[in-house]
């Protein structure tokens, strides 16, 4: 079945190259185009694709503000939504992910890259740029609140462990493999997780680990396929 995408640039040629590269993929879809803020949230209403690509700067509404609409702490049923951009400023990535994106990626990431982040939001994991993982996670350190949410019930040690490879971008096959345990086990890990942090998505369960500091800027945040 194939993924179905509705993809929001303001620019004609961004817009066409990123259909044509979507489009080439055998399991996804493209079902709509929109040129601007507005239109991309009147079709991601109506058309309820599996995933929303959308620029973060558009003219009637932003990025951000498409997300927030559709993917925000006060959506009853949020969409999967990745922010794509060219300027890699602190501000807008917080701001997505905040709003509820479940990607952010630069626009010169590559094809690769590009459809990774679909399949990842799909399945409803989240991939961020990697040019920019170190760096938000500094962000977030920073920005920590004072006094976090504290979870419902503790974490069991296996559930840290997987807090941590999430707050770090992996993919639930990825900590599946890191951890030697099987997808199913992975996704009841991260579906406890959410749970005991009340949060909806897992890029919110990152935010927390970022947050409570579980997760620091001066860790690693390469994927065991980038070592040697």
């Amino acid at each position: 079945m194939s993924i179905r995408v509705v993809v929001a640039d303001d620019q004609d040629l961004v817009r066409t190259g990123l259909v044509m590269i979507l489009g080439a993929q055998p399991d996804v879809e493209v079902v709509g185009e929109a040129a601007d803020g507005i239109a991309a949230l009147d079709l991601a209403t109506r058309l309820r694709p599996d995933v929303l690509l959308v620029d973060i700067r558009m003219p009637g509404l932003d990025g951000v503000e498409v997300t927030r609409r559709l993917a925000g702490p006060d959506v009853a049923d949020p969409m999967a939504v990745v922010v794509i951009t060219t300027f890699d400023l602190d501000e807008y990535v917080l701001g997505a992910l905040r709003a509820g994106a479940r990607g952010f990626l630069l626009k010169d990431a590559g094809p690769e890259l590009l459809v990774q982040a679909i399949h990842a939001a799909a399945d409803g994991d989240a991939l961020i740029a990697p040019n920019v993982t170190r760096r938000l996670l500094a962000s977030f350190a920073d920005q920590a609140p004072a006094a976090p949410v504290q979870p419902i019930d503790p974490l069991t040690e296996r559930e840290e462990e997987v807090l941590a490879l999430v707050a770090r971008g992996r993919t639930n096959a990825e900590i599946g493999t890191e951890l030697f345990v099987g997808l199913s086990t992975v996704k009841t890990h991260v579906a406890s997780l959410m749970t005991k942090l009340g949060a909806r998505n897992r890029v919110e369960v990152a935010m927390w680990a970022y947050d409570t500091r579980r997760v620091r800027a001066d860790q690693s945040t390469r994927r065991p396929s980038d070592q040697g």
